[in-house]
C-alpha cells in the first residue's frame, strides 16, 4: 500500500509541475502588467523603472527558472495589485471558498444520496420519476439563472434572506444552495445508476437468501460497493468547489479564491493568478489521492491489488 501511495504522489507532483507550468507561459500573453500599474501618462523611464522592479525584463526563460526556485519554497513573488505575497493573498480567501464548498458537498451528498436510494429501491415507481426528472433539471440549470432566482425569491420577495456578501450563516444559506443542488442531482443520478448494477449481482441475491435483514443487505452489500463511482464524483466535485465556483462567488458577492482569480487575469496580476492556480492544483491533487485511499477501504481487492 505504500508503495502504491508513493506511486500516487509522484504522478501528483508531476501534475503540479505541469499546471504552473502552463500557467506561467500563459500569463505572459496576457499583456503587460506595468500599464495598468502606473497612472495614465506616466513617462517611458516610469514604465521601464517599474519593469525592471517586478523582473519583467529578464528572459523569459530566466523568469521561468526565478519563479520555480522560489515555488519550491511557497513564494510566488508580491502581488503587483495588493503590495504583499500572493500566496498570502489567495490563502486570506481560502476560508470563505472552504465554507461554501464543504457546505454544498455535505447538502448535495445528503439529498443526493438519498434521493438516489429511494429512486433504485423503487423502480418504476412515481417516485422514481419524480427524483430523476428533478436530477435532470437540476443538472440542466444554470448556476447563475438559478442563483438569481434565489435571491429573487428569499432575499427580494420574502426578505428571508440576505442577497449576498460574506460573514454570517444566513449569508451561506443562497449560494450553499445553490451549488448543492447540481451537486445533488449529478449524485442522484450517479447512486441510482450504481446501486441498480449492484442489485442484480451474486452476492446480493445470497445475502437475500441467506434471510439477512433488508437494511443489512442495503448498508453492507448494496450501498458499499454502489458508493465506489459515488466516492470518484464527490472528489471530484470538490476538488471544483475548493478551487473556487466563480459564478456562484460573483452572484453573491462571495470573497472565494474563484473571484479572485478572475480579478487578478483582469487586473494582470501574475504572481496572484499563478499562486491561486498552484493551490488549486494542488487541492484537486489531494483529492485524488483522498479518493484513492477510500477506494481500498471500501473494496478490499482494490487494497489487495495495490
Amino acid at each position: 500500500m505504500t508503495r502504491y501511495f508513493a506511486g500516487k504522489l509522484g504522478e501528483a507532483l508531476v501534475a503540479i509541475w505541469g499546471v504552473v507550468t502552463i500557467v506561467f507561459f500563459v500569463t505572459r500573453f496576457l499583456g503587460d502588467p506595468v500599464a495598468l500599474l502606473l497612472p495614465v501618462g506616466a513617462s517611458p523611464e516610469q514604465m521601464q523603472a517599474l519593469t525592471a522592479e517586478l523582473g519583467l525584463d529578464q528572459p523569459i526563460w530566466r523568469q521561468y527558472i526565478t519563479f520555480l526556485a522560489q515555488a519550491l519554497t511557497g513564494d510566488f513573488g508580491q502581488s503587483f495589485q495588493f503590495g504583499r505575497p500572493a500566496i498570502g493573498v489567495v490563502l486570506e480567501r481560502m476560508p470563505a471558498t472552504i465554507q461554501l464548498a464543504l457546505t454544498a458537498i455535505a447538502l448535495g451528498v445528503l439529498i443526493g444520496g438519498t434521493a438516489g436510494a429511494i429512486a433504485a429501491m423503487r423502480r418504476g415507481s412515481i417516485a422514481e420519476f419524480v427524483v430523476m426528472t428533478l436530477a435532470l433539471l437540476g443538472q440542466a440549470t444554470p448556476v447563475f439563472w438559478l442563483g438569481i432566482m434565489l435571491i429573487l425569491l428569499f432575499a427580494v420577495d420574502l426578505g428571508w434572506l440576505p442577497t449576498g456578501g460574506y460573514g454570517s450563516p444566513a449569508n451561506l444559506v443562497l449560494p450553499a444552495l445553490t451549488l448543492a443542488v447540481f451537486v445533488s442531482a449529478s449524485i442522484a443520478r450517479l447512486f441510482r445508476s450504481s446501486m441498480l448494477d449492484v442489485l442484480k449481482e451474486d452476492y446480493v441475491r445470497t445475502a437475500r437468501a441467506k434471510g439477512l435483514m433488508p437494511a443489512t443487505v442495503f448498508t453492507w452489500h448494496v450501498a458499499r460497493n454502489a458508493l465506489i463511482p459515488v466516492v470518484t464524483m464527490i472528489g471530484i466535485l470538490t476538488g471544483e468547489l475548493l478551487g473556487g465556483s466563480v459564478v456562484t462567488e460573483t452572484v453573491f458577492a462571495w470573497p472565494g479564491v474563484g473571484r479572485l482569480i478572475v480579478q487578478a487575469i483582469e487586473t494582470k496580476d501574475f504572481p496572484v493568478i499563478q499562486a491561486g492556480v498552484a493551490l488549486i492544483a494542488a487541492i484537486y491533487v489531494a483529492t485524488n489521492l483522498i479518493v484513492d485511499l477510500l477506494y481500498a477501504l471500501l473494496d478490499p481487492r482494490i487494497k489487495g491489488s495495490a
